[in-house]
């Protein structure tokens, strides 16, 4: 019978329907552009974090606004209300001249109009100091007495229509300083609401005297009642030179006199009596030290000095931890100026100053030691002013031409240094990283460091990982090598269901149930880890050491089975010797009652000098690296599980054992995939909200401690931006905090690629 022939391939076979070549076609561009789409979406989000950080890095912007003519003088001093409309001009004999400079040739317009005390008549003025924060004048007269003159302004809105500003004055008696009838040279007051106390130099036959006085004012039903003398005190005694200035806080708490050879004296009053408690020289280390000038910076913590040859240097007052008591100190050096400083102005709302010599103006920021503007003028400065509201410059030229300048500058103690450099804010001994975004006063400076935010993300994440790695691999290589199919059916996808539960209950579980436990029972928790691990490899070891009879009466991937009881065993045995162990090595004096205590709570910050708080990074590692063992598990997992069969074959073939195949075959072979796992479920503890903000107590440390807690970057943005002011600094600051998060991980998930990529080439199995 002869062969039958083959049959010959029908065409309509392979001809593809034309709806499927549409749609292959279709999911191709489909496919392109939805990847390009996410490119662009992840581009837009990065150029809309760019826009809102960019202004934090400006400097200010400051320009030319008008030009007014008062009327020539000879005044003393310059000051301005709060919206920069009604400035006023101290003459020689006391009279403030007010200049309205609002609709200048419109039928409202003031012109200029003089307001004077009462007493301008009575006696000769020949002493003025202007305090711009209280905008409030100190008189001292010639006959030793002294006034304080409060120049209030009230915005009225008048039938006519528009606002018009209404100025009066609002002085205290004159009061005795010192000795009568001696002329007052200079005046320094300090009102803490509490306390007041007020300095005067006075000159007796050529030789300087000083007298302070403390004042009382008691409140009535109809307000503050009037102002009185309630005790005197002369501290001539401590002039051992010529005073060139004095100064006095607005706690009413301390005196500084500047000499004229350049020292300070800082004399120190509790209430009762001044003390001396320094004397430090400021310009110490340059030819000429006298100082040139001498202003308090807003809250009168610090003080802003300058020499003669123009060097500029800020003072503060804080506790020095060796001498256990408030002393100043020098904190920051700007550039210098042209000489000594000729006009100087203190900003209302921050920690700015407007200083300059002569024609060269400058607008400095005290916290962060930087120029936010700085210009040479094109006239002679005789007084300037710095607008309340920090939004405007006044100047006044020699010519009696004042001149506006408006000043742009929204985020002023932003910068480089405010983010990630140390910074000595008031009241601190040293410099630091610090995060501090509110406070309980209006002087309060925000302190906005990145840097406790970064270590607090790191911080959290190397403990969780600690806690997730050698659990997650282990388990995966066992899960996957050695372990029964059938069983295998079971684990996985219960690893698998544990990657579904709500971070902010793990959150709530550790901040309620598990930070107690821990905390009271720190050596127990770490005795049954230690016991469960020695255990592991003590099993381990003794089970390759049985015979082999022994061991086949177990199916291999049931091992499981005999060492979970010794697991359980050596955890029990770690938590009951915790007590024990800490009445043995973790004895401590209680300081409420003086007795020997075992409490390793209070053990642990005597003998280390470091914190204890319930909820810290220890308790945080068991809780964030419990969420990311789950992702870290399955990815491993079906890596390791996807090597090749004839690998394993192989290496078994050859003579290897089950565990020498799984490490040095199984093992670099999957590396590629076991490293993005790791990368991956890194990044899920880097950017973990919700278990950090209830675990850890938020706050911003910058060390390693495993009993202290942490914030961190995302922690920090969901707790602040609800409060912070839209398109405000610290709303800005979140998302610079936002994109150093975004650039932490893009790094790192760039680098594990370029690693990833290594280990693929180095362990493929194909070339």
């Amino acid at each position: 019978m002869p062969p039958t022939p083959p049959k010959k391939p029908i065409p309509e076979r392979f001809v593809v329907a034309p709806v499927t070549l549409w749609f292959d076609r279709f999911m191709n561009h489909f496919i392109k552009v939805g990847g390009l789409a996410i490119i662009v979406a992840v581009s837009l989000i990065f150029i809309f974090i760019l826009l809102q950080i960019i202004p934090l890095f400006r400097g200010a912007r400051v320009a030319p606004a008008s030009t007014v003519s008062i009327p020539p003088g000879d005044y003393r001093l310059m000051g301005t209300d709060e919206w920069s409309e009604l400035p006023f001009f101290l003459e020689q004999d006391g009279t403030l001249r007010f200049v309205d400079t609002v609709d200048i040739g419109g039928p409202y317009h003031r012109g200029s109009f003089d307001k004077a005390p009462s007493f301008i008549d009575e006696v000769e003025v020949a002493y003025v100091r202007y305090n711009e924060y209280q905008t409030s004048l100190l008189y001292g007269t010639a006959d030793g007495r002294f006034s304080i003159v409060g120049v209030r302004y009230q915005p009225t809105f008048p039938e006519r229509g528009g606002r018009e500003v209404v100025v009066s004055l609002q002085e205290t008696p004159l009061l005795e300083v010192g000795r009568e009838g001696m002329t007052v040279e200079r005046l320094a007051y300090g009102d803490s609401g509490t306390r007041k106390i007020l300095a005067a130099v006075q000159r007796v036959n050529g030789r300087p005297e000083l007298h302070a006085v403390s004042l009382a004012q008691r409140r009535t039903l109809l307000g503050p009642g009037e102002l009185t003398v309630d005790g005197r005190y002369d501290l001539t005694e401590y002039l051992d030179g010529e005073p060139r200035h004095i100064m006095i806080p607005s706690d009413a708490d301390a005196l500084l006199i500047a000499f004229a050879d350049g020292r300070v004296r800082f004399l120190h009053f509790d209430g009762r009596a001044f003390t001396e408690r320094q004397v430090f020289t400021p310009f110490a280390d340059l030819p000429d030290p006298r100082i040139a000038s001498m202003n308090f910076l807003l809250g009168d913590v610090s003080v802003v000095m300058t020499a003669h040859d123009g060097a500029n240097r800020i003072y503060s007052i804080f506790r020095d931890p060796a001498l256990d008591m408030r002393i100043w100190g020098h904190t920051k050096t700007f550039s210098d100026l042209p000489g000594a400083a000729t006009f100087y102005s203190v900003g209302m709302r921050n920690k700015a100053f407007l200083i300059g010599s002569d024609r060269l103006a400058s607008l400095r920021y005290g916290t962060t030691e930087a120029i936010r503007w700085e210009a040479e003028l094109p006239f002679d400065v005789q007084f300037a002013a710095l607008g309340p509201r920090y939004n405007r410059i006044l100047f006044l030229d020699a010519d009696y031409s004042l001149h506006f300048y408006d000043l742009h500058d929204p985020h002023p103690q932003a910068g480089w240094k405010t983010y990630f450099g140390r910074i000595q804010y008031e009241g601190q001994a040293t410099a630091e990283f610090s995060w501090q975004s509110t406070g309980g006063r209006d002087d309060f400076e925000r302190k906005l460091s990145l840097v406790p935010l970064i270590i607090g993300t790191l911080k959290g994440t190397v403990y969780a990982m600690i806690f997730a790695l050698p659990i997650a691999l282990l388990a995966a290589l066992y899960t996957s090598q050695f372990l029964r199919p059938e069983i295998k059916r079971y684990v996985k996808p219960t690893m698998e269901i544990m990657a579904s539960l709500p971070s902010v209950v793990l959150g709530f579980l550790a901040a309620l149930w598990l930070a107690p436990i821990v905390s009271n029972a720190v050596p127990s928790v770490l005795l049954a880890v230690i016991g469960v691990t020695i255990a592991a490899y003590g099993f381990g070891y003794a089970w390759g050491n049985l015979p082999q009879r022994i061991r086949l009466r177990l199916k291999p991937g049931y091992e499981f089975l005999a060492f979970a009881p010794i697991m359980c065993l050596a955890a029990y045995a770690g938590w009951s010797l915790g007590p024990v162990v800490e009445r043995a090595f973790f004895v401590v004096t209680d300081p409420n009652t003086g007795l020997q205590v075992p409490d390793f709570r209070l053990w642990y910050p005597t003998v280390t000098g470091l914190s204890f708080e319930q909820r810290n990074a220890f308790v945080v590692g068991f809780v964030m690296g419990f969420a990311v063992i789950p992702i870290i598990f399955t990815i491993t997992e079906d890596a390791l599980s996807n090597v090749p069969d004839a690998f394993r074959s192989g290496s078994l073939a050859l003579g290897a054992s089950r565990w020498q195949t799984a490490i040095n075959i199984v093992l670099p072979t999957a590396s590629a995939g076991i490293f993005s796992a790791v990368m991956i479920g890194l990044g899920r503890a880097v950017g973990e909200t919700m278990i950090v903000v209830m675990a850890t107590g938020n706050t911003p440390v910058t060390d390693f401690n495993p009993f202290t807690g942490m914030r961190t970057l995302s922690a920090n943005i969901a707790v602040e931006l609800p409060e912070a002011p839209y398109l405000g600094t610290l709303y800005r600051t979140l998302f610079l905090g936002a994109m150093v998060l975004f650039l932490m991980t893009f790094m790192v998930n760039t680098m594990a690629e370029i690693l990833r990529q290594h280990l693929r080439e180095k362990y493929k199995a194909v070339e």
